[in-house]
């Protein structure tokens, strides 16, 4: 075989796989696009398995529009965000679009907890590594002087209220009344409600000790974290039933703690209506739920549909 021959069959091959990858690229740029509103804690699904899963299996482009779930429902509502789905954590937002006409029925699809993520930079990394392994009470580490706990802002994010209904939750069960006090300081405390910059960059490196989050973000982010016990750590069904007395004021309105559960559902004015439904649906099948599972989210178990 001559070097000429052996040349053009390079170029050839070269030319087949630059085209196959041209026609993959352009395969997924016309598919339909399918604009998914949620939490901003589960948009790493959506811009990674699910968007993949999404393309493969009911040919559709996913594009994730997410941050905290308040303001996102707020965004729905007041027209400045044109969604397909909303996907948020808690009954709360979805109610919000829901009472204004944007929605009819929300299912629920999966499930979470919360955790106290730390960093393995903390000078309190040795105890809270006892602490993880159930040597040690973990709320007596939180309250020691110097502690840094960092959290997301109660007045806009489901999660910034939850670790304050977790920590609630942990004051009644340890007989500890000032817990709250001493571990997250106001409710809207400065200190721990960062608004500037990264609090995974933070925790990387030692910056901060410990971050309250959802356990399928504490297994993404690789770094070691406290399981908060069940009847703290928001994931029951009936939280406000066995607890009546907690409940959390912000700028006038009253939170009640509740399930973490993500609901998803298709919106009325959808510009895709047909790709919301059958991504709402398809996020119900088995295939689906395999995949939350696989990234550290709980199946919904006995949570039910929300209907307008």
């Amino acid at each position: 075989m001559s070097i000429a021959t052996t040349r053009r069959d390079l170029l050839a091959d070269s030319l087949a796989l630059m085209a196959g990858g041209m026609a993959t690229r352009l395969f997924a740029q016309e598919l339909p696009m399918l604009e998914a509103a949620s939490a901003g804690s589960f948009r790493a699904m959506l811009d990674g398995p699910l968007k993949t899963a999404a393309a493969r299996k009911l040919g559709l482009n996913l594009r994730s529009h997410s941050q905290g779930a308040d303001a996102v429902a707020k965004q729905i509502v007041t027209g400045a965000l044109m969604a397909d789905v909303f996907i948020p954590i808690t009954a709360g937002p979805m109610e919000t679009v829901m009472h204004a006409g944007f929605a009819e029925t929300a299912v629920p699809v999966a499930r979470t907890e919360m955790v106290i993520v730390y960093s393995p930079k903390s000078r309190f990394a040795a105890k809270l590594d006892k602490a993880a392994k159930g040597d040690g009470a973990w709320w007596e580490i939180l309250q020691e002087p110097g502690f840094h706990l960092v959290r997301s802002n109660p007045a806009g994010d489901p999660g910034g209220r939850n670790i304050i209904f977790a920590m609630m939750l942990a004051a009644k069960k340890y007989g500890q009344p000032e817990l709250v006090d001493r571990v997250l300081g106001p409710t809207l405390n400065p200190a721990q409600i960062l608004t500037t910059g990264n609090n995974q960059d933070r925790l990387q490196s030692g910056e901060v000790d410990a971050m309250a989050t959802y356990r399928m973000g504490a297994v993404a982010s690789k770094m070691p974290y406290i399981v908060l016990p069940a009847d703290v750590n928001l994931s029951g069904d009936r939280i406000h039933e066995e607890h009546p007395e907690i409940l959390l004021a912000i700028d006038g309105k009253t939170f009640l703690p509740e399930p973490l559960v993500f609901y998803a559902a298709a919106l009325r004015n959808a510009p895709n209506p047909k790709g919301a439904k059958a991504f709402v649906d398809w996020l119900q099948t088995a295939e689906a739920q395999a995949i939350l599972l696989q990234n550290a989210f709980g199946a919904p178990g006995a949570a039910q549909p929300l209907r307008a």
